[in-house]
């Protein structure tokens, strides 16, 4: 299984993608970019769906900061290779928020970085007490 079909299997169903195709208006094409619609917008409105869980829901809007997600895919003249880059990136996307982030263990401070923390700061204390007012 190559890389994209990893990833193409956490795409959600096709009834709950929308998809709008714009022109590009930029990039390669000339004067076709102007008249044909190649650009493919693809939207997902996460909160919405059946088959994420909560969870990942969560992560989600925890990335995006919306109820929804949004690729505009322009770097082909084709309408079929966007429609596939901009699936590759919503797929990548989901496939990152269904990962579960690890667990932070908590750590103590060794006794020597304690003990080299507290001579900095008596060093530091010598030389600032040194800056005050000079008695003749």
């Amino acid at each position: 299984m190559s890389g994209n079909e990893t990833l193409l299997k956490h795409l959600p169903p096709e009834e709950e993608l929308e998809e709008e195709f714009v022109r590009s208006a930029c990039g390669p094409g000339g004067q076709n970019v102007n008249k044909t619609a190649t650009a493919v917008r693809l939207t997902f409105r996460f909160p919405e769906s059946r088959t994420l869980s909560e969870e990942v829901k969560e992560r989600l809007r925890t990335l995006c900061g919306a109820e929804f997600v949004s690729f505009l895919a322009r770097e082909s003249r084709s309408l079929p290779e966007n429609r596939e880059a901009a699936r590759l990136r919503l797929a990548a996307l989901i496939a990152s928020a269904k990962k579960s982030p690890r667990k932070r263990r908590p750590t103590k401070p060794t006794r020597a970085s304690k003990e080299r923390r507290l001579s900095e700061k008596s060093r530091r204390s010598e030389i600032k007490s040194g800056r005050g007012r000079v008695d003749f």
